[in-house]
């Protein structure tokens, strides 16, 4: 097997990795602020919605912390028992942060708002409730805006939209943060309908029926989130359109007559590894085939920094391709 160098992975990048801690940590520290108003709300007017979206902000602050962690172990440098990185730790912990989303806040929700319904009991004012929606609203705001920014800023760099950079990414950290933000905002209208129809129709029926619909809302989150993290973990490739351009630029190089096999892996967030089998002209010196090697990773790294390591095994003939 042949690579175009000591595999020596290329230099992180830092300013992604800054503002994904960033976004990380405004959102740990705006949930936090919000579960513990929340709670009061909650216990002072009775309400199970308010309830529920205490549990819902105590949840995404744990979250937070898992996803700082992730992070953090995620960008160890590599050593001799992990040679490829600790990439991969950081979509284990994103994994487990995604399952405590799934048992404790939407688990919490679902079962508080079928006890409302059933006991339909209520008491205190709804006036602390209506304040604490609005605050938290405004704060939720702010972490958002800060998570789309960034979503928006790498979509420009990948040259794709939002919506397909969210869907292919693999800084699953910044992924938790926009969909959480986006959850919670829609968790608060939630909360805020069901409080104004139970206090309009007199029934506590709304406002357990809120607690659910938040709860169901956690279950899609952690749902989404958990088979992102789970897929990644398993060995996933690149999306379609960067497997064909490595393997255009492969094939592109003089000596090289074709790629019949390409495997591609993300490795850790925004690092990839490139495997291929390369059919070389017949009769081409060994030193060549070596300068070939150089080249091949010289072209991949300048259009894909994220590639981390590139194995390229010299092969005759054509056999299956792969992604």
């Amino acid at each position: 097997m042949t690579s175009a160098d000591t595999f020596v992975p290329a230099p992180a990048e830092p300013p992604a990795e800054s503002e994904s801690v960033g976004t990380v940590l405004v959102a740990g520290a705006a949930n936090l602020a919000i579960s513990v108003a929340k709670l009061v709300a909650g216990l002072l007017s009775g309400s199970a919605a308010m309830l529920s979206e205490a549990a819902h902000s105590l949840a995404d602050t744990v979250t937070e912390v898992f996803l700082y962690v992730a992070l953090r172990r995620g960008t160890r440098p590599a050593d001799e028992h992990h040679p490829f990185g600790y990439g991969k730790e950081s979509w284990v912990w994103a994994f487990i942060a995604a399952i405590f989303t799934f048992v404790a806040g939407a688990g919490f929700s679902i079962y508080h708002g079928v006890v409302t319904i059933v006991e339909g009991e209520h008491t205190g004012d709804y006036l602390v409730s209506y304040i604490v929606l609005a605050v938290a609203f405004v704060a939720e705001s702010v972490s958002f805006a800060k998570a789309l920014t960034q979503v928006r800023g790498a979509a420009r760099r990948w040259d794709v939209t939002p919506r397909r950079y969210l869907r292919h990414t693999s800084d699953t950290t910044v992924k938790a943060v926009f969909f959480e933000d986006l959850a919670a905002l829609a968790g608060l209208v939630l909360a805020a309908a069901g409080l104004g129809l139970a206090q309009v129709t007199g029934s506590e029926v709304w406002d357990g029926v809120a607690s659910i619909l938040i709860g169901l809302l956690l279950l899609v989150v952690a749902a989404v989130l958990a088979h992102s993290n789970a897929s990644l973990l398993v060995g996933q490739a690149v999306p379609e359109r960067i497997h064909d351009r490595i393997a255009a630029d492969i094939a592109g190089i003089d000596v090289v007559t074709a790629v019949p096999t390409l495997f591609t892996m993300r490795i850790g967030p925004g690092e990839i590894l490139v495997a291929a089998k390369v059919d070389f002209a017949d009769r081409v010196p060994a030193g060549d085939i070596e300068a070939a090697c150089d080249e091949a990773e010289q072209r991949l790294r300048a259009t894909f920094p994220g590639i981390r390591y590139v194995f390229l095994d010299p092969t005759r003939g054509s056999s299956r391709s792969g992604g």
